[in-house]
């Protein structure tokens, strides 16, 4: 459903979080270890969530990647998503199309559309505050 980019903004933004939520920075080797990327790859990618202001990078001496408490609550999922795969995943035509609307539907618009916004809805709903709560508390994992 993602693209592999995406997979990793997510997984890199809960590991940040995680660690921001015990007062802790992360620098870029320990995100790309933790989520297993590539080191240049995670730069790009922290590159762009700094740039969409869903992370903060700290420069100098113990400096690094972290995520204020007080964002948890306000960052959502679809923030991540379209800062690293644009409005695709909640626009595009699930065949690719160009002009497929309501108006000019593919073969599939009417069985994916309500699917579609029931993705972006729950993306739009669901907060980092939630990912963190889940994983620290166990109920969750990532291969971290």
């Amino acid at each position: 459903m993602f693209s592999k980019t995406c997979e990793y903004a997510i997984r890199a933004t809960i590991y940040i979080a995680s660690e921001s939520s015990e007062s802790k920075r992360c620098g870029i080797k320990e995100i790309a270890r933790k989520i297993e990327s590539p080191e240049p790859f995670t730069g790009k990618i922290l590159q762009r969530l700094v740039k969409s202001n869903i992370i903060n990078s700290i420069k100098g001496n113990g400096g690094g990647f972290e995520i204020e408490k007080s964002q948890f609550e306000l960052i959502k999922l679809d923030q991540i998503v379209r800062a690293i795969d644009g409005n695709d995943l909640f626009d595009r035509c699930a065949l690719g199309l160009h002009d497929c609307s309501d108006r000019l539907p593919c073969p599939f618009h009417h069985k994916y559309k309500p699917v579609r916004e029931n993705l972006k809805k729950t993306l739009k709903e669901t907060s980092l505050q939630e990912l963190i709560d889940s994983y620290n508390a166990g109920g969750t994992f990532l291969k971290l």
